[in-house]
């Protein structure tokens, strides 16, 4: 019965302070728009994909288990290699970049499925065609230098980096934002509206006042008296 009481209190406050609640959803959700569109830098991606493996010694040769487990280890160990300074060092120097290997490392992320020998390179830019760019001279420059740097002489690039007629950016997430600006303008105003009533120790109603005087019945009220002058 108190928690049926105390659900009903709940449900009062929230319908007197509507107003206050709508209020902090619009503001937080219209903020987070205008941030969103007009403040915030849209970032694009371009992806490319690249296979590495081990020759057949001989032609019509089967890999073996053990080879593909082999390639397989190595995979985390290319990741590191696309990253590291001396492949994009030369990234940079072949676009003519006005960055360092530092941060262009930030931009690049590099993946695998489990037990593939598939490597995702993908790379984030303000520019969706310089996106492209440096994607797809980062898996030529490694295809390139790997087998130097490493006994690895199969490197095929699966999927080069393309250009979208309407590209859009993969940042912000306009509406993933303004989604939970708008939930946390909504937890924020329930929030206000509780501290409210539970600051505001005037007399509103007469249970009110069977609150404060404990176990006596509240046994007459006073109407409004209107003063016909």
């Amino acid at each position: 019965m108190e928690a049926a009481i105390q659900l009903s209190d709940g449900i009062k406050i929230l319908k007197r302070h509507i107003f206050l609640i709508l209020l902090m959803m619009v503001v937080f959700g219209g903020a987070t728009i205008a941030v969103s569109y007009f403040v915030l830098t849209p970032i694009y991606k371009a992806e490319t994909q690249i296979l590495v493996n081990q020759k057949y010694e001989k032609e019509g040769q089967y890999l073996s288990s053990q080879q593909i487990d082999a390639d397989l280890q190595l995979i985390n160990t290319y990741n590191v290699i696309i990253k590291s300074p001396v492949i994009l060092s030369k990234v940079i120097d072949e676009l003519k970049l006005k960055s360092t290997p530092e941060k262009l490392t930030e931009q690049i992320s590099v993946s695998s499925a489990n037990n593939s020998q598939v490597l995702t390179v993908q790379v984030e830019d303000k520019n969706a065609e310089k996106a492209v760019e440096i994607a797809n001279t980062v898996a030529q420059v490694f295809e390139k230098e790997v087998p130097s740097l490493m006994k690895v002489d199969n490197i095929n690039i699966l999927s080069a980096a393309k250009l979208g007629e309407n590209s859009k950016p993969v940042k912000p997430n306009k509406l993933l934002n303004t989604g939970i600006a708008t939930i946390i303008g909504l937890m924020l105003g329930i929030g206000l509206a509780i501290l409210i009533e539970t600051f505001d120790t005037r007399i509103k109603s007469e249970q009110d006042i069977e609150e404060i005087l404990g176990n006596i019945p509240v046994i007459g009220l006073v109407s409004p008296i209107i003063d016909k002058k």
